[in-house]
């Protein structure tokens, strides 16, 4: 996925299963424009043009079935060999972190990059940089305050839902959806403290589906000893990013029966 941000890693490849490239064999839309205004004195066949036209528009906008809402632990992101740097307000809650929410389809693969002609404009969520500084914010380096992160998770995943969320409504969704289940605290009620010690991931999951009320994915990543730690954990969201459901699949990988909980 995506090397620059934090909470950001090579990750949206999220190790799913194939990735799939979706290649509509339909006339373009230069050739669609070409052919309206050629025909423009046959009105069945203009009504036709106009009508295909629209259903490519719409298939390259939103072609998902539901988000990938991805929380990250900052312990795990900083305890690896090429650490982080905090952002010039300073060192962020020790709290997990919104990384992203994500389009996906239900065989496992994902679009991307939909829209280059509406692209990150920070103006759009004004209103919202207080909280998005505090629940998303970036660990990576050089030190900056989250708008190169911020943008990137917009043009790359954002701009594939934007049939149902403008910008301010992705930024502010992935919010409103971080308030809804607290990870860190369902976690410790379940004695599951980030202190560096092991933890079954068994009793991860369970602990977040106590809370959530859905099965989670649970993402490891290696500290700087090779150790495998709890890195990010996977909640499912509806197409409309309205509420949680339960994953249609799940990301490909394994953390090991016990994982590390590192501290931050």
């Amino acid at each position: 996925m995506d090397i620059l941000h934090f909470y950001s890693i090579p990750l949206h490849t999220h190790n799913i299963s194939p990735i799939y490239t979706h290649t509509l064999n339909t006339p373009s839309s230069h050739t669609l424009s070409t052919n309206m205004k050629t025909q423009s004195n046959n009105p069945l066949l203009l009504i036709k043009l106009l009508t295909l036209h629209s259903l490519l528009v719409l298939s390259a906008s939103q072609d998902f079935d539901f988000f990938y809402f991805v929380q990250q632990w900052p312990g795990s992101f900083c305890d690896t060999k090429h650490g982080c740097c905090y952002p010039g307000t300073g060192k962020p809650a020790s709290d997990f972190g919104i990384h992203g929410l994500w389009p996906n389809r239900n065989d496992g693969s994902y679009p991307s990059n939909c829209d280059s002609s509406n692209p990150f404009d920070a103006s759009k969520i004004s209103d919202l940089m207080s909280q998005m500084k505090s629940d998303w914010p970036t660990l990576s380096c050089p030190s900056s305050e989250g708008l190169t992160f911020w943008g990137h998770e917009w043009d790359k995943h954002g701009t594939c839902s934007e049939t149902v969320l403008d910008q301010h409504g992705y930024f502010s969704t992935a919010l409103s959806l971080k308030t809804q289940i607290n990870l860190l605290q369902a976690l410790e009620s379940a004695g599951i403290h980030p202190n560096g010690s092991e933890y079954s991931l068994r009793s991860i999951r369970d602990a977040v589906k106590e809370a959530s009320g859905y099965t989670p994915w649970i993402e490891c990543n290696t500290d700087s000893s090779g150790n495998s730690q709890l890195y990010q954990i996977y909640l499912c969201v509806d197409s409309s990013g309205s509420g949680f459901v339960e994953c249609p699949v799940f990301p490909t990988g394994s953390c090991g029966s016990s994982i590390e909980f590192p501290s931050f």
